[in-house]
Formats: C-alpha cells, sequence, structure tokens
C-alpha cells in the first residue's frame, strides 16, 4: 500500500537538519537552474553519470518556498473539492487526497530543497515521453502519473526504470504518485529507507551557498 505523505508516520519522524545550504543546478540539467541541496546535487550528478550516452537529466523545480507550496495545496485541494462532493466537510480526506499531488508543508520534501521535479531528456533536450507530462495530477492522466502505472506504453515503462535505477543506485526515492518526484534526505526518504531521521527540514531560499 502506497505511504502518502499525509500520513502520520511521515510527520513523526524527527529532523536532525545541520544546515546544509542550497546550491544552484549547472545549466546542464535545463534551464530552471533549480535550487537544492548539496549533498542532493552531488547525487544527482552521480546519477546522470549513469544514464546511458544521448540520454540526460532534466530538473524543472527543486526548493520551493513556503508560500509557493501553500498556494499548490490550495489550487489542487480546491480542484478536489470541485470533483467530489463532501470533500470540504472531511478535511482529514481532503488532505490525504491532496498529498497525492503535493505535500502538507510540515513535511513538504521540496520546502526541505531535498527533492526535484525531473525526466530524462535526449541528446538535443528533448523530453523523452514518460507516459504523462511532469505535474499531470491522478484526476488529469487517470492514474497513470503513478511510478507503478500498466496503462502507459513500454517504451515510457523501459524509460521510468531507467530512472529509477540510476536515481535509486544515487540513493534518492520516488514518490509513488509522482513518476517525476525523486528526494534525498527528506522525512519521506527516512521513512522509506529507514533512516533515524531526515537530514533536511524546511530552508530558506537565502542559504544558497556561493
Amino acid at each position: 500500500m502506497t505511504i502518502l505523505l499525509s500520513d502520520p508516520r511521515v510527520a513523526a519522524i524527527p529532523v536532525d537538519d545541520e544546515g546544509e545550504p542550497l546550491v544552484e543546478l549547472p545549466p546542464s540539467f535545463g534551464p530552471a537552474r533549480a535550487t537544492v541541496r548539496v549533498s542532493l546535487a552531488q547525487r544527482l550528478l552521480l546519477a546522470r553519470d549513469r544514464l546511458p550516452g544521448g540520454v540526460g537529466l532534466c530538473v524543472v523545480e527543486g526548493h520551493r518556498s513556503v508560500a509557493d507550496q501553500r498556494a499548490i495545496i490550495a489550487r489542487y485541494a480546491a480542484e478536489l473539492s470541485a470533483v467530489h462532493s463532501g470533500l470540504d466537510g472531511d478535511p482529514v480526506e481532503l488532505e490525504r487526497l491532496t498529498s497525492r499531488f503535493v505535500a502538507p508543508v510540515a513535511v513538504a520534501p521540496h520546502v526541505a530543497g531535498a527533492a526535484v521535479d525531473l525526466t530524462l531528456v535526449d541528446g538535443d533536450g528533448r523530453e523523452l515521453d514518460l507516459g504523462t507530462p511532469i505535474d499531470a495530477t491522478p484526476e488529469q492522466s487517470e492514474g497513470a502519473c503513478y511510478f507503478a502505472a500498466t496503462t502507459i506504453s513500454p517504451e515510457a515503462r523501459v524509460r521510468r526504470a531507467l530512472l529509477a535505477d540510476v536515481l535509486g543506485s544515487a540513493g534518492l526515492v520516488n514518490y509513488p504518485t509522482e513518476w517525476w518526484h525523486w528526494s534525498y534526505g527528506d522525512r519521506y526518504w527516512a521513512l522509506t529507507t529507514g533512516a533515524p531521521a531526515a537530514l533536511y527540514g524546511p530552508v530558506s531560499a537565502r542559504l544558497v551557498a556561493a
């Protein structure tokens, strides 16, 4: 059974953050120039080195502010409430469904600088087909955004497996409802790997290293 970010077991993980700074990823990871924790950036480099020739990693988002996280939560929660009658009267279920696509602020890997949204690209920087666009919601994709979805093409499945191989070997974990979301050092990572504590909690973008 998939553990969602709204699960109390995620919030129960302690955080032992020693203040590792954020760094900006180089242009070779795409034009977004996302910022992430130093150790995550190093692991992304290791993962990219394991890819076959002519295939690269494109990171479209890394660190996200608390304000941006709250805005995404509010927007998606409103979409869910419009689709599912009765959710407004069930805040627990609304949070659970919302967390399939965006994490509660307190445990959000992006807010900690511990997560990236990424995809595979060809040698010219064009995105390869991995079954759905990045940020396709469960409703929009009819569940194909889930990493293990069986409704995608064989080619997309092979590419997702490649993504899992190179990123997993570098120590990152996937959020199973979003094939593009990978993290290292956050609470969800700690719960998934059995680490005693998360390495990173919420961080300000002001901590970007020179």
